[in-house]
Parts: structure tokens; C-alpha cells; sequence
């Protein structure tokens, strides 16, 4: 099923209790609301991540787009998503950045991580999940999203946040109260919400408090400026194509960004289950098309110096939230974005985002991209009394985070993310062959599975812990509504 959609009831919004699958559509005014609000869902993150690492939003917003179409092309509509720009990339490319790295180095690195991504999921494909999950155990796959998100601190506290302290504070309160005090949809874009709310402070006091005097990001000295300079929105025309870049390959930036595909596998593997789920269908077997295109959409959008894709959680909570699973509203999306694309004038608009009001936003992102890490381990019960995940583990982060570096020639040397991701994964399957017996047996009785952490030995191992994750609020209210529902029939 590519674009034969049938027509839903009569087309009007389901109701309660049922919902409307990915081969389905509403009337087409509807699917064009639902679109919408697609693009409102993933705008935020796809042109905020471009944004912090250095590439241009405008193209980036245009080509996921593109690689939407492609990657629901490639999953034949059976997974309905939305690729927006990764964020498992831009520890990665802020390591290119410090070392002197131009667009294309970025953009190239990017490529081969896509390419990567794009072999892995023929392999999964092939060999099936299970092969991959041994390799990539819920505990290594969790310290690499840990170390990338953490390894962002400096970024956050060095470049952007002394740009305009306060108003980087004030985003940084914005974003945390919008995300607690809204409800539903509203809170799922509270980042969207808190970059809007920083730009609209900063030009407040540029009118009233005047210029302010500090560094920006890649400056050396502190300079008097406006926070928002909109002379190049002025120059801009309103319909145009996006800047172009072509892609540079070198071994050392791109072995920077590859830790980047360990957190993607483990991502688009969440975000099949999670759809999956909610559509009652099995897409396992699917899984290796959804990260093969996913790969594919990187390699594309990448080869013209667009940002690396992935698929939106944040999507995945619209879905959720309208029972409209229906593929022909992300084409609508998709549309929508490509058009946007066209408008370099909103690409300026966007690119004149101050540094202060980043500074607030990155704080927040970057510990949560850390934090999923920690997710990961949490749901898949990962024991660090165990030494098997403790001790390489530790060593991996710590290199991750610190930004240690291994230096081989003088043109060659490992460091941060790339150096703590190998550190993890090789050193966890080392342990685990040095182990002793009862340390390897203490990792099929960790709590919660029978059979043990299925994922960790490849098994199937059925999750036992009783009751609903308390980290899944969605599954908390499902759970308390049907109780409802069954003492007041």
C-alpha cells in the first residue's frame, strides 16, 4: 500500500475506542488537520537541532520531507512516521566543530552513519532482531545515549548560555513550566513553545533594554549587539531554493559520529513497538525496512548538506493523542515541510535564533537526550550490581562525558563520544566473557523478566515486574480509565 488509502467510516474523526489505521484516511480536509498538526509536532526539534549544530535549518526542514516520503515508501505504509532531524548526531558534530571542521565535514561524516545505518538494517533484516540484540544489549545501548547527550554539557554551558544568561534562564523556566502545566498535545511541543518564547523576549529587550554585551558562539571577545539580528531576513527572498552543500569524508570526523547509529537502532527499534502497539499489528517484522530507511532518508537528505533523520517520537504522541494512524496525513506533512523549504525567508527568520534563547533550550534537550539513556535502562531492568555492566560501563561514560582523548599518530587520535562508545560495547562483551558463572546467570535472573533480559542474550524474555511502568504516563492513564470503566460499567 503506497497512496490507496480507504475512506474511514464517513470520514469523520473516529470515536472513543476506535481508531483509524495506517491504510485509512479521513475526508481530506480532515487528513489535512491532522497533517498539520504533524508538522507543528516535529517542527520544533527538526530545525532547533540544525540550528545548534551548525547546518541550515531551511534545508533540513525541506528534507524531511523528503526522507518521510522515501522512508514510508520504503516500509510499503506499514509504519506510520514522521523523520525529523536526529539529535543522536549532534554530540558528534559539536566534536567536529571544535576540532575545525567545516559544513561538508559535517554533512560527510553524516553520510557514512547513514550509510552504516542503512547496511544494519538490511542486516536486521536478514539475520533478524535478535542478532542485534546481542551485539547491542539494553545496558551498552543505554551508557552510549547517556554519554552522547551528557557529552553536550560544555556546549551548552560554553557557547550558548553565556550569550544572554538571563534570557536563557527565563527559556530554560518557560520550557520546564510548559511542559508540566500544559496538557496533551500543548505539552509535547513545549520546546517549539519555549523557542517562540525566548525570541519574542529577547526582541522585547532589545526595544526597551537596548544592546548587550557579550560573546558569541565561536567569537574569542565580548562585543556590543542586539540578541535578535533580523538584517538577514530582510535580504532574503520569500521563494528560493535552500543552500546546497557537498559532503567531505574524513576517517577521524567520521568516526565522531558513528556512536550516533548505536542510539539510532535502539530508537527507531522503540519507536516500531511503540507504533506497533498502538496500531495492534506486529511490525518485528519490518524493523529492518524502518532502519534502512531510516538510513537511506540520512544518506539523502545528508548528500546535499541537509541534517541526519530519524523517526519522531514526537509524532508518535499525535497519533497517540488523535487515533489517526492514517499514512496519508505525514505525506500531507511531508508536503507541507518541503514547501517550507522553499521559503528562504522563513529559513532566515529561523537562523537569527539568539544564542541566549539556544542556551536555555540546549540545557533541557541535551539532558533529556542523556536521560533516555537512562530510560533504557530503567524499562529493561539492567542490574548494576552486576560488575558484567558496572565496570566497563563506567569507564565508557566517564570517557564519553569527559571527552578523553586517545591519541595514536598525529593525525589520528580518539576521543569522547566515539572512544567511550567502544570502550562500552567491547568492553561489556569482554567482561562478559571473563565473567565468572554466577555473574553471567545473574544476568538472565534480573528483575522483572522471566528467561532473563531477553534483549541483552538475544532471548525473547517476557517482562513479569506487575503493573504498568510508572514511566509511561500514557500507560498509567489507559490503565486508570479502564479501571473507571469496569467499576462503573
Amino acid at each position: 500500500m503506497a497512496f490507496g488509502w480507504k475512506l474511514y467510516g464517513d470520514g469523520k474523526t473516529p470515536p472513543p475506542g476506535e481508531a483509524v489505521a495506517p491504510d485509512e484516511r479521513l475526508s481530506w480536509p480532515l487528513t489535512i488537520g491532522i497533517g498539520a498538526q504533524h508538522v507543528v509536532a516535529m517542527f520544533g526539534a527538526t530545525f532547533v537541532f540544525p540550528l545548534i549544530m551548525g547546518l541550515d535549518a531551511n534545508l533540513a526542514i525541506m528534507m524531511s520531507g523528503v526522507a518521510t516520503i522515501v522512508f514510508l515508501l520504503i516500509v510499503q505504509g506499514k509504519v506510520p512516521s514522521y523523520l525529523g532531524t536526529s539529535a543522536a548526531f549532534v554530540g558528534g558534530v559539536a566534536a567536529i566543530t571544535a576540532q575545525g571542521g567545516g559544513v561538508s565535514d559535517k554533512v560527510g561524516a553524516i553520510l557514512v552513519a547513514g550509510v552504516v545505518l542503512a547496511l544494519v538494517g538490511i542486516l536486521i533484516q536478514v539475520a533478524g532482531v535478535r542478532v542485534v540484540n546481542k551485539v547491542l544489549p539494553p545496558a551498552v545501548t543505554g551508557a552510549v545515549v547517556l554519554l552522547i547527550g551528557f557529552n553536550l554539557a560544555p556546549v551548552a554551558a560554553g557557547t550558548y548560555w553565556p550569550q544572554d544568561q538571563w534570557v536563557a534562564l527565563a527559556t530554560m523556566a518557560f520550557v520546564i513550566v510548559a511542559s508540566l502545566a500544559l496538557r496533551g498535545f500543548w505539552s509535547r511541543i513545549s520546546i517549539l513553545l519555549g523557542l517562540v518564547f525566548g525570541y519574542l523576549l529577547s526582541l522585547l529587550l532589545d526595544a526597551t533594554a537596548g544592546p548587550i554585551t557579550s560573546v558569541l558562539g565561536g567569537a574569542t571577545e565580548a562585543t556590543v549587539h542586539d540578541r535578535v539580528d533580523l538584517s538577514g531576513v530582510s535580504a532574503a527572498p520569500w521563494f528560493g531554493l535552500p543552500t546546497f552543500t557537498a559532503p567531505s569524508f574524513s576517517l577521524n570526523f567520521t568516526l565522531l559520529v558513528l556512536p550516533a547509529v548505536i542510539a539510532l537502532v535502539a530508537e527507531n527499534a522503540g519507536h516500531v513497538k511503540a507504533v506497533g502497539e498502538m496500531t495492534k499489528r506486529d511490525l518485528d517484522p519490518v524493523l529492518g525496512r524502518a532502519v534502512f530507511a531510516d538510513g537511506v532518508g540520512t544518506v539523502l537528505a545528508s548528500s546535499v548538506g541537509g541534517s541526519p533523520t530519524t523517526t519522531y517520537a514526537e509524532n508518535i504522541g499525535v497519533m497517540a493523542a488523535t487515533r489517526v494512524y492514517s499514512t496519508a496525513a505525514y505525506y500531507v506533512a511531508a508536503v507541507v515541510a518541503i514547501l517550507l523549504g522553499l521559503v528562504p525567508k522563513f529559513g532566515a527568520i529561523v537562523n537569527a535564533t539568539p544564542g541566549g534563547v539556544l542556551g536555555g533550550i540546549t540545557v533541557v534537550l541535551y539532558g533529556m537526550i542523556g536521560l533516555l539513556g537512562a530510560k533504557i535502562w530503567k524499562e529493561n531492568r539492567v542490574d548494576f550490581a552486576n560488575p558484567i555492566n558496572l565496570v566497563p560501563l563506567a569507564a565508557g561514560i566517564i570517557i564519553g562525558i569527559g571527552n578523553v582523548t586517545l591519541v595514536f599518530t598525529d593525525n589520528f587520535s580518539l576521543g569522547g563520544i566515539a572512544l567511550g562508545t567502544i570502550v562500552a560495547v567491547v568492553g561489556w562483551h569482554v567482561a562478559r566473557a571473563l565473567a565468572p558463572a554466577d555473574m553471567k546467570n545473574a544476568l538472565l535472573a534480573e528483575d522483572g523478566f522471566r528467561h532473563g533480559t531477553g534483549p541483552a542474550l538475544g532471548n525473547a524474555g517476557v517482562h513479569d515486574a506487575g503493573g504498568a511502568d510508572p514511566s509511561s504516563l500514557d500507560q498509567q492513564t489507559t490503565t486508570r480509565t479502564m479501571e473507571r470503566e469496569t467499576r462503573n460499567p
